[in-house]
C-alpha cells in the first residue's frame, strides 16, 4: 500500500502511517484473538493468566495478519501463492484426484513456518475450474512427501488463454484446517485472497509444461508479488 503524499502532518498521515507499516488480520483470526482476549480479561486479576491471553491474542493477530500486496501487471507471469521459504524446484504429477493426465509438470514448492503470513492468494487471474479436497496425513510440511501424503485442498486455475495452473494448499505438523474460499465458476484476480491455512504449512504450484520457472531452492516469496514462473 503506497503511502499518501498529500497528508503532510497531522493525525490522518500517522494513521496512514501506520496502516503501512502494520497489516490488517484476515477475519478467520478474530475467533482466536477474542478467545485470548476474553481469557485475559476473565483473568485480570492474575498476572499469569493476563499475560497468557494477552499474549496468546499478540501471537494470533501476527499469524493471521493479512498484508496488502500488489501484484504485476504485465501479463503471463505466475506469482507465489503464499508468504514462505522455496523448498523444492522440479517436475512432478498432479494430485491425482483432479483427474489430470499423468504426465509430470513444473513443480514449485513453498514453506510456510509460523511466523510467515498464512493467507493464500491467487498465482493467475481466470476461472476457477476445480476445488478438490483430500484428507490425508499431517507429516512436516517440509519433507517432499508432504505433496503426497498429508492432507490437501487444490486449487485449478484457468487464464483467459487457456492455460491451466493448480495451486495445492498442502497441512503441516501443526496445520489442523484448510481455508479455502472460491467455489468452481468463480472469477478471480491474480493475487487476490482465496484461503488460509492455520499454523504451518506448504503451497504447491504446478505449471504448464514449457513454462519458464523464475526462482530456486531457497529463495524467499511474497504472496502476490514474487514472480515464480512465466507462462509458455
Amino acid at each position: 500500500m503506497a503511502r499518501r503524499p498529500d497528508l503532510k502532518t497531522g493525525p490522518a498521515r500517522l494513521a496512514a502511517l501506520i496502516r503501512t507499516s502494520v497489516p490488517p488480520m484476515h477475519p478467520a483470526g478474530l475467533p482466536f484473538v477474542g478467545a485470548s482476549l476474553a481469557v485475559a480479561l476473565v483473568g485480570r486479576r492474575n498476572r499469569f493468566v493476563r499475560r497468557a491471553g494477552l499474549t496468546s491474542a499478540a501471537a494470533n493477530a501476527a499469524f493471521f495478519r493479512h498484508p496488502p500486496r500488489t501484484p504485476p501487471t504485465r501479463p503471463g507471469v505466475v506469482v507465489a501463492p503464499a508468504d514462505g521459504l522455496i523448498c523444492l524446484v522440479g517436475e512432478e504429477v498432479p494430485p491425482s484426484e483432479l483427474g489430470l493426465p499423468a504426465e509430470p509438470l513444473p513443480r514449485i514448492s513453498i514453506f510456510l513456518s509460523l511466523l510467515d503470513a498464512h493467507v493464500q492468494r491467487a498465482p493467475v487471474g481466470g476461472e476457477v475450474v476445480t476445488v478438490l479436497h483430500r484428507p490425508g496425513l499431517f507429516v512436516s510440511a517440509e519433507l517432499e512427501a508432504a505433496s503426497a501424503d498429508n492432507e490437501r485442498n487444490s486449487v485449478v486455475i484457468r487464464t483467459p488463454e487457456g492455460q491451466q495452473v493448480i495451486a495445492v494448499q498442502i497441512a503441516g505438523l501443526l496445520a489442523r484446517r484448510i481455508v479455502c474460499n472460491v467455489s468452481p465458476g468463480e472469477s478471480i484476480g491474480i493475487g487476490d485472497t482465496y484461503g488460509l491455512i492455520r499454523y504451518g504449512s506448504r503451497l504447491d504450484t504446478y505449471l504448464p509444461a514449457g513454462s519458464r520457472v523464475l526462482v530456486s531452492v531457497g529463495q524467499r516469496t511474497l504472496a502476490g508479488e514474487t514472480v515464480l514462473a512465466e507462462l509458455p
